[in-house]
């Protein structure tokens, strides 16, 4: 069984035509019994995504599905934060104005360039990654937000430019974010977007799971980052095989922006 999937997006993301009811059916279709909606919060004004989150409807479509679903589901109240330690003052007043069960962190510029832009990937491989890696770090140490989220999805387009992909080439850089996220109690997210993608590898990859628990790192979660219903708890099976590999007994459950651990041993 996944027991959660806590990154969904639907139409109220721009990238996204699906209606949260169809996500909750293609969960109840893959016998999740947990998921969370993650809609983009994006306020780089370049941002395709721009000013498209209206938070009062979201709410409002969210508190029909808990009617709907409730003897059924478990739906949890998320966001994704776009460059949360950019714009710290509109995201404290989008956390304090809800009951938000958690916030993803997440990290899409790198200055004044996107990274789902091929023109990032005109610089040399080491700058492209290490910029970015940078950047993230500034992010977790700064930033108001509870999980992050897929901590090199870099590798998403990077690959299609600079080849393959390894971790253990910015292992100083990595190691450096996942640090900061154990000493400030954050969870890492493993997201599985990219085994859609042909890096085929999960963001992040096992090795990083395994740097995130030697740093001290206590908390996970799972996402497929489905913009589709038959996305949905994409992959989550894998990614679930490497938390148990490298030692992790639990996922984090988040309810009140409060993780709890749940042990595999109760599925």
């Amino acid at each position: 069984m996944i027991p959660h999937d806590y990154h969904i997006h639907t139409l109220f993301s721009c990238d996204s035509q699906a209606t949260m009811t169809e996500m909750c059916q293609a969960a109840l279709e893959r016998g999740i019994p947990e998921i969370g909606f993650s809609d983009h919060f994006d306020l780089m004004p370049e941002d395709q995504s721009y000013d498209f989150f209206q938070a009062d409807a979201w709410w409002e479509a969210l508190q029909h599905c808990r009617d709907n679903f409730q003897d059924l589901l478990t739906i949890r109240a998320g966001i994704e934060l776009g460059e949360p330690h950019r714009f710290q003052d509109a995201v404290h007043v989008l956390l304090d104005n809800y009951p938000w069960d958690y916030s993803l962190g997440s990290l899409h510029w790198v200055g004044s360039m996107n990274i789902f832009d091929p023109l990032y990937f005109k610089q040399p491989e080491e700058r492209g990654y290490k910029d970015y890696f940078r950047e993230m770090a500034k992010m977790v140490a700064e930033a108001d937000f509870d999980i992050l989220a897929h901590i090199d999805i870099i590798k998403r387009y990077g690959f299609d430019t600079y080849g393959s992909y390894d971790p253990h080439s910015f292992e100083d850089e990595i190691r450096t974010i996942l640090r900061i996220c154990a000493e400030r109690g954050l969870a890492l997210e493993i997201n599985t977007v990219t085994l859609r993608r042909p890096v085929s590898q999960a963001a992040p990859a096992e090795v990083v799971l395994r740097w995130f628990r030697e740093e001290g790192g206590r908390w996970v979660t799972l996402g497929s980052d489905a913009h589709l219903p038959e996305h949905v708890g994409f992959g989550l099976e894998q990614a679930i095989d490497a938390i148990k590999s490298v030692g992790y007994s639990n996922l984090a459950c988040f309810e009140a922006r409060q993780p709890r651990p749940l042990p595999f041993s109760q599925y």
